[in-house]
Formats: C-alpha cells, structure tokens, sequence
C-alpha cells in the first residue's frame, strides 16, 4: 500500500469514526449543533459590528447585542401566539361545547353505518371542558403536563437546550476565527490550499441558501396571511406570518400553524359556516401553500441557488430526518450543500484523470 493510500485509509477511518460519535451523540450533540448552525449564520453580523467599532468596544459588546437581537426575535415569533390564546380561550369555552354536540350529530349515522357502536358521554365530556377552561392557566398548564405525562426527565432535557444553546452559541461567536484556525491546523499543509477552496465555495453555496430560505420564509408568511384573510379569519395576520416565518424548521413550523388555522376556524366559524368552512379553509391555503412551497419555493429560490435539483432537495429533507431526526431536518439542506461541492470536486477531478480518458497507470509506477 502505498502513502496516499494510507493517508486516505486514515481519513476514511477518521471519517468512520466521526460519523459514528454523531449517530450514538445524536441526543447529546443537538444542542451544540444547533448554536454552531447558528454561530456560523451570525457570526458575519458580529464582525461587522466588531468592524464598525473600529476596536473602540470590545468584540464582546458586538457578541451580545448580536446574541440579544436573535433571542428577541425568536421571542418574537414564538408570541405571535399570545393573541391566538387570548383571543381563541374565551371562544373556545363558548363554542365547544355547541361544536361537540354537532360533531356528534354528524358522526354517528356514520359510524351506524359501518357497523360501529360508540356512545359518548357528551355532558360529561362538556362538563369536563368547560372546568378546565375555566380553570386558572397555572391549574390548566398542571393538567396538561400531566395529561401529557411529560416526566421530569424530558422537561430538564428540554429546559437544558434552551440553556445550553445561547450559552454555546455565545462562546462560539466569541472565538469563532480561533476555532476555525485550530481546525486548520490540523489539515496537513501540502493540502490547505485545496482545503480553503472547498471551504470558500461551501462559505459561498451556503451564504446562497440562507438567501434563499429568508426569501421562502418572506414569500409563504405574506402567502399565508392573505389566503386565511380572503377566507374571513380575524387572526389571519398573526397566524399566517407565524406560520411562514416558522417554515424554517421544516414541517414542524407548518404543521403548528396548520393547527392553529384549524384550531382559530372551527371555533370564529362555528356560528356561520360550521366546521365545513373551517376545513375548507385550511385544505385550501395549506396545502396549496405546501404544494408551492414543496414544488417551486424551496427548490426554485434555494435549491437552484445552490445547485441542487429539486428532487435532491425532497429526498435531503426526507434521507436526513431519517438518519437524525430532527437535526437531521434542520440541517439536511445545508449540509447538502457542502456534500454538493464536494461531489462537484470529485467529479472534476474524475474527469481529469486518467482512469477516465482511458488511460491506465504506467507499468513500473
């Protein structure tokens, strides 16, 4: 075996094993992976301030504002709710129980019809909802935690990544060049050349899918918002804006706002069109909106910005979800995209040698 094909081995076992520590780490690595998503988003917004001071504030100051800003938005997003809740509890407690009465009436021939027998209990059913939703929200939030049986271990491991995330993000975007250059270092220098390429075209393939995503985002939230208000709903604008605005973490965003548009029309619509309306509602503007944005938004505005086809961009989202859940969803497109160049590389440079031009290697070499 000869040098480069050990050198090769070596990395491929480096690869191996990396690849390894990230499936058995998955649970534990989240939360770093999520800040380092993020560190490399922000860190051009922090040295540019840091750039604009002129060195007259610390890099710190830069971080901080920065860090602030981030968390004030995703705040932002996340109480675009709070007038759903303050506006959906009272209704709710007025129409379900009217709701449930016509659901029944409208359920039941039905099951009759195929054999199945139910009887439901519905004034102890009514009771049981109108107590709680006229419980106090400390009394309501007990019983849904406890409904839901979300142990103690789960609720620390949630409270511990809304922890460790900006903590980790922060110290990330404070010493983000020093950790870049540390990993430098341990490149061999007969291949740091060819290393900061392929990094400054990844830099580049990635700044184009933030573009992009920013630009689905702006185009499905005004989408969103004008559809559910041309079918009369009060809470169009905050849901609809929640809605686009979320579909950054993909399917988790849309199917909550679906929830809520379904959720705000069953109850608005129940003294006029019923639940038929409600449903139409969000058949209609959801899924055309997933159709637009499954099919055009997401593979035209990012996947054409950085060079993946379409179909490559639905079976990423899909092939790492699978492999990594979650994570896997919110970085499958990104990390696509440096897989990309990568490939792009490979095929280069394929094409150049001899193997491909039918040239074999030289007898004695």
């Amino acid at each position: 075996m000869t040098d480069s094909q050990k050198s090769v081995a070596a990395w491929a076992a480096i690869a191996g094993i990396f690849l390894m520590m990230l499936w058995f780490l998955a649970p534990v690595m989240a939360p770093f992976i999520v800040a380092c998503v993020l560190a490399y988003a922000l860190t051009p917004l922090v040295d540019w301030l840091d750039a604009a001071a002129q060195g007259r504030v610390p890099r710190v100051l830069a971080v901080v504002v920065v860090e602030l800003l981030f968390v004030l938005l995703a705040l932002g997003l996340v109480l675009l709710i709070v007038p759903i809740l303050v506006k959906e509890l009272p209704l709710m407690r007025d129409q379900l129980p009217l709701f449930l009465d016509k659901l029944n009436t409208a359920v039941q021939p039905m099951l009759r019809k195929l054999g199945i027998k139910l009887s439901l209990d519905l004034p102890s059913i009514k009771a049981f909802v109108t107590t709680y939703l006229n419980a106090n929200f400390e009394d309501t939030l007990g019983s849904v935690m406890a409904s839901v049986k979300l142990g103690g271990s789960a609720a620390m491991a949630v409270l511990g990544n809304v922890v460790l995330i900006p903590v980790a993000l922060f110290y990330l975007l404070m010493d983000w060049e020093r950790f870049m250059h540390t990993l430098r270092e341990l490149i061999p220098p007969r291949l740091r050349a060819a290393t900061d390429s392929f990094l400054a075209e990844s830099d580049q393939v990635l700044g184009e899918y933030l573009r992009g995503q920013l630009m689905v985002m702006g185009v499905l939230a005004v989408y969103y918002s004008l559809g559910l208000s041309l079918f009369g709903l009060d809470l169009a604008l905050p849901i609809g804006t929640f809605t686009g605005l979320a579909v950054f973490v993909p399917y988790l965003g849309y199917g909550l706002g679906l929830v809520l548009a379904l959720l705000a029309g069953l109850l608005e619509f129940s003294g006029a069109g019923g639940a038929t309306q409600a449903v139409v509602m969000v058949a209609v503007v959801y899924g055309l909106g997933q159709m637009v944005e499954s099919f055009f938004l997401t593979p035209r505005l990012v996947g054409e910005r950085i060079g993946l086809h379409p179909l490559a961009v639905i079976f990423a989202l899909l092939a790492f979800g699978q492999l990594f859940g979650f994570v896997g969803i919110l970085v499958a497109l990104p990390v696509s995209a440096v897989l990309l160049v990568a490939v792009r590389r490979v095929r280069s440079g394929y094409l150049a040698s001899g193997l491909y031009q039918g040239r074999g290697p030289r007898r004695g070499s």
